[in-house]
Formats: C-alpha cells, structure tokens, sequence
C-alpha cells in the first residue's frame, strides 16, 4: 500500500475517534514508520519485527501529575509493514488500523494490555501478538 494511503488510513482512523478522546489527546505525536527498530523490539524483549504494529510511548494520562510539564511529546507509532503483512486485503489493512491505533490511543489514556485484551478478545480467550 502507498504511503500516503496507509497515512490518510491513520489519520481518518484517529479522526473518528469521539470528539471527547480527541479533546484529550494531548502532547501527543502520531508517527507511521515502516518497521519498528531494534532498540523497540530489545526494549519490549520481542525478537520478530513483525510482532510490534504499534508501540506508545510516554506518559499515560493517569500518571500525569502537577509536575508533569514541560516535557517531549507523548508518541504513538504505527508500523506500516508489520499490519501489512497481517492482512489479506485493503479492506483487512483499514480495519487493522482502526484496531491498532485505538488500542495504542487506550494506552495514552491509561489501559494496560491486560485489559485491552479483555475488552477486544473477551475475558479469557488468550492474548493475540504484541501491537
């Protein structure tokens, strides 16, 4: 898929979002690379670049306090190739992003992966790879 493409994906996937998140969605990049790096997947002790669709990184909102200023944006990373190569069709990569940049969003707002996988898989039906 064309670059731009899979970015205007993104975009519409996080414009459609209730305008109450986007309100606080702040201190916050949203970036596409075409892979995560090494240093990502060491971090996260992954060994297969094609785990990690997504990573956020920074400080959940429900960790912030007053001291909390002042400080380089949150960052919210959507791997293009990884949700590529789980996909069969434009329609799978859509939806995929949809699912991946909500999941990555959750976090910004505090959830952990425990709790996302509840809510996306229903309570104990297992844990899908790392987004």
């Amino acid at each position: 898929m064309l670059r731009e493409v899979f970015e205007d994906l993104v975009i519409k996937a996080v414009g459609s979002l209730p305008v109450e998140f986007q309100e606080l969605m702040v201190n916050i990049d949203i970036v596409i690379e075409d892979w995560p790096s090494k240093s990502q997947l060491r971090k996260l002790r992954l060994h297969d670049k094609y785990e990690l669709l997504g990573l956020y990184e920074g400080v959940p909102l429900t960790k912030r306090d007053q001291g909390y200023n002042l400080v380089l944006p949150d960052k919210i990373t959507i791997f293009q190739k990884p949700i590529e190569s789980h996909c069969r069709s434009s329609r799978e990569i859509k939806n995929e992003i949809v699912r991946v940049v909500r999941h990555e969003i959750a976090h910004h707002f505090g959830m952990d992966d425990d709790k996302l996988y509840e809510i996306e898989n229903g309570k104990n039906s297992g844990k899908p790879g790392a987004y």
